[in-house]
């Protein structure tokens, strides 16, 4: 427990922490829009400057431990601080908490669109959703670019993950591949472990020699939440490749109305992986999905909470960090143009776009309000006729 926390006074029975970390968790996966950058600040406002659970500094702690380790940031943020204010069991509280209220949402959206999906207005809504997504897509790189490809060498990085993910190449090995190879050239020094590329290499295949397609869906996305880093929009490049291309489960359409999904609803934008779960599998592999893209976090939560500190300042830990982002980037970008190709297939759709493209960029307008503006100029257009 933190010195800061500890001298807020009387502390409650662990009943009582537990409660208060289920609601305010709660709240948080309801309200909390913006992506990851939207959810930790209210986290920080609520956990450290409204409730003084934790220090401001433990707090920054927290956030650069949760950068070196895969996994969905704001849920491991909300899993620490679980496990911070309640132990094991607030450990496990606050993370189900923060997901649940996405959960339902993005089911609900998901029975909605298999059950009323052909629709003229269904249809009309998500002509008008999909180019919005694409502006999405596109605004997350452009904001990572500007960080992550600050030198020649990421961006020589960037390009040659790029190519080689536009050549059919495993996403797992280029993510793995790139972090290890910034490590090896910031290190100066041969790494034993570069083994685990060969690790990594049969884990999409694996999934594919089970029976039962229930199975399947369930260890994908657990391999794919235990090797995610950077922007939850890299789950989509993850499904793009395997599950649209590889398993053939999904169609280019669906997944650019599962990215949709997830922008629209509060919490984690990992929450997509319930609507993609219940296209595939139903009510059964919606939750079997849910539960295995996030199962990783509050593993990894639990191995590295005690060496935080350490993590900090572990240069190797920061060298593949940005090598996994640069690739993560390409991934996206790569994700990006395919889904373009799927959504802007006329001149409305294109205009729609770089409307909705404007509106992120130039007015700073948080993603709900495209997916809405998109929306809305969908059924403008069938209203019209056009």
């Amino acid at each position: 427990m933190d010195a800061t926390a500890a001298s807020a006074g009387h502390r409650p029975s662990h009943r009582g922490r537990l409660r208060e970390v289920a609601v305010l968790f709660l709240k948080l996966g309801a309200i909390s829009f913006g992506g990851p950058a939207g959810h930790i600040a209210l986290m920080e406002h609520e956990a450290v400057h409204k409730r003084q659970w934790l220090s401001r500094q433990h707090f920054l702690d927290l956030v650069a431990a949760t950068n070196l380790v895969p996994g969905p940031n704001a849920t491991e943020m909300a899993v620490h601080i679980g496990y911070l204010q309640a132990g094991w069991a607030g450990l496990a509280v606050a993370g189900a908490c923060f997901i649940l209220p996405a959960f339902a949402i993005t089911l609900a959206l998901a029975w909605a669109y298999v059950r009323f999906g052909s629709l003229p207005q269904a249809e009309a809504i998500l002509y008008g959703v999909k180019p919005a997504t694409v502006a999405i897509v596109a605004m997350a790189a452009w904001r990572l670019g500007r960080t992550s490809l600050a030198d020649w060498g990421a961006r020589a990085l960037f390009a040659a993950v790029l190519a080689a993910s536009l050549l059919g190449a495993d996403d797992l090995l280029l993510l793995i591949g790139a972090g290890l190879l910034v490590v090896a050239w910031r290190e100066r020094a041969r790494l034993p472990w570069f083994g685990l590329l060969a690790l990594a290499g049969p884990a999409p295949a694996a999934g594919r020699t089970l029976d039962g397609r229930l199975a399947q869906l369930f260890l994908y996305f657990l391999k794919v939440g235990s090797v995610l880093y950077g922007s939850g929009l890299v789950l989509y490049a993850f499904i793009q490749k395997d599950v649209v291309q590889g398993f053939g489960w999904l169609s280019q359409q669906q997944l650019v109305d599962a990215i949709a999904a997830g922008q629209v609803t509060p919490g984690p934008v990992l929450s997509s992986a319930t609507f993609i779960g219940y296209l595939i599998g139903g009510p059964a592999g919606a939750v079997l999905a849910t539960l295995g893209v996030f199962l990783p976090s509050f593993i990894i939560v639990a191995l590295t909470g005690p060496w935080i500190p350490r993590l900090r300042s572990w240069a190797a830990g920061q060298a593949f960090l940005q090598g996994a982002t640069v690739a993560a980037l390409a991934l996206i970008v790569r994700t990006g143009l395919l889904l373009a190709r799927a959504a802007v297939v006329d001149p409305w759709a294109a205009a729609l776009a770089v409307g909705c493209l404007v509106l992120l960029w130039r007015f700073k307008a948080d993603a709900v309000w495209a997916i809405a503006a998109g929306a809305a100029a969908g059924l403008i257009r069938l209203a019209l006729g056009a």
